[in-house]
């Protein structure tokens, strides 16, 4: 079996027997990761809250469970939880302009430490782009 950039991955999943940690097996390399990288503190800061990004974990293991039975509706609900995250995340970074502009059009004195939270989360989140 080979993922979406084609590299192959083991499957020895018997569809009459099929477990949901199996299916999460299938979906996940059985290969050593190796050595976990260290973070930096931009790449640590998160771009959801917990909750938030435990709700999309949650419909990813939905979406991953139901490929068994429904492969193509499992794909279409990837690709459609995938877009809802996108469209999050960047409603998240317009609001956060938005706020900004926002002080700034008021003639607010921001302060420069939220002016360097607002950086740091910026870096983080253009350093996690370039590293997809």
């Amino acid at each position: 079996m080979s993922d979406l950039l084609g590299k192959t991955r083991e499957a020895s999943v018997d569809a009459g027997t099929v477990r949901p940690e199996q299916v999460t097996d299938v979906f996940e390399s059985k290969s050593s990761p190796g050595p976990t990288p260290v973070k930096s503190p931009e790449q640590s800061t998160p771009l959801f809250s917990s909750d938030e990004a435990q709700g999309f974990r949650n419909r990813w293991d939905a979406v991953q469970t139901g490929f068994v039975d429904e492969p193509r509706k499992s794909v279409q609900e990837a690709d459609t939880l995938v877009e809802s995250v996108i469209q999050r995340l960047s409603k998240i970074f317009t609001d956060e302009r938005g706020n900004l502009e926002t002080q700034w059009e008021r003639g607010d004195n921001v302060s420069t430490e939220d002016l360097r939270l607002a950086l740091q989360r910026y870096r983080s989140f253009f350093t996690r782009l370039l590293s997809i």
